[in-house]
């Protein structure tokens, strides 16, 4: 049961400001985003003695606000706008502004009975620079797409020449995350047992590792629900509709298609499944669904195991 008694408070996040409110009480603050409105809404929640706080992820402009608070004594958590959009629908709640928006964080705060733990700081810088990674590969895929539909030879060998520059630099940035990794004993060793398993590469292994900090610390169940590869029903008295999966990290899921795509034809063992799934009738996509949650699964249990993987078909 919660306490109902409980003082919260809810942030809601935007670019240049932060909406404070407090439950049970009907207080209400808006400070700007830097360093003086940090202050002042440390002195907030001091007068008002909130014993926790959640803020609304927001697309990465929630990040300063994090480290605040991730230095600070208070209990606060990162609340996911899926959680926060479904619990208003429970509310009946159709209005919407970022005042609204912060009460309701409160309120939503107040409801849990166990807070979710803040990321682990050391995934700060490593998650930026993956972000960063990604987006040079984004603008690689753009420039291509640009060059392929250019009518002028002259334009086709600029975007070429932009092309190369953008892979060197993808490669430097790819190098320069992996130091930055391998510095950590713990997850350089997390790195070493990944790549140890067919179809998962160096890139793949450090999303894995940033972007699924769980990995290793969770059940098969819930790993594969945080990497959106669950199979979630669709029943409903005599109406049995088909499976499908949803919700999950979408930077992470996109890593782990593409190493099930690779696993299909050079894991041995998933190469197995995916060719067994396929010839019962399983349609292409939904095979590599099933691999893609097999191989995240074993990488699971081989970081849970701390030992390299082996393909099973030496072992027999």
């Amino acid at each position: 049961m919660t306490d109902n008694s409980m003082i919260c408070a809810g942030i809601d996040v935007g670019k240049s400001h932060l909406d404070i409110a407090i439950h049970p009480d009907d207080a209400r603050l808006r400070v700007t985003y830097d360093t003086a409105g940090l202050k002042a809404l440390d002195a907030f929640l001091q007068e008002h003695d909130v014993s926790r706080i959640g803020f609304e992820a927001s697309g990465g402009y929630e990040w300063r606000l994090m480290v605040h608070l991730r230095a600070g004594k208070r209990p606060a958590a990162r609340l996911q706008p899926a959680q926060l959009r479904f619990f208003a629908k429970s509310r009946l709640r159709r209005a919407k502004n970022d005042r609204l928006d912060a009460a309701l964080i409160a309120l939503f705060t107040a409801s849990l009975e166990q807070l979710p733990a803040l990321p682990d700081a050391r995934f700060d810088r490593l998650a930026a620079e993956l972000t960063y990674v990604e987006q040079i590969e984004q603008q690689i895929a753009l420039v291509k797409t640009f060059a392929e539909t250019a009518l002028s030879e002259a334009v086709k060998r600029r975007h070429a020449r932009e092309i190369a520059r953008l892979e060197t630099c993808r490669k430097a940035r790819l190098l320069r995350l992996e130091k930055t990794v391998r510095d950590d004993c713990d997850l350089a060793r997390r790195l070493d047992l990944l790549i140890s398993i067919k179809g998962i590469g160096l890139r793949s292994a450090l999303c894995l590792i940033i972007r699924l900090p769980e990995l290793g610390h969770a059940g098969r169940a819930e790993i594969a629900a945080l990497a959106g590869v669950a199979p979630y029903d669709d029943d409903s008295g005599k109406h049995h509709g088909r499976r499908r999966i949803q919700g999950g990290r979408e930077r992470l899921r996109k890593s782990l298609f593409m190493c099930a795509f690779t696993a299909t034809r050079h894991n041995p063992d998933l190469a197995s499944f995916y060719a067994r799934l396929r010839s019962n009738g399983k349609e292409h996509l939904c095979a590599v669904i099933a691999v893609a949650r097999k191989l995240i699964i074993l990488a699971n249990a081989i970081l849970i195991r701390n030992t390299e993987w082996t393909p099973q078909y030496q072992q027999n």
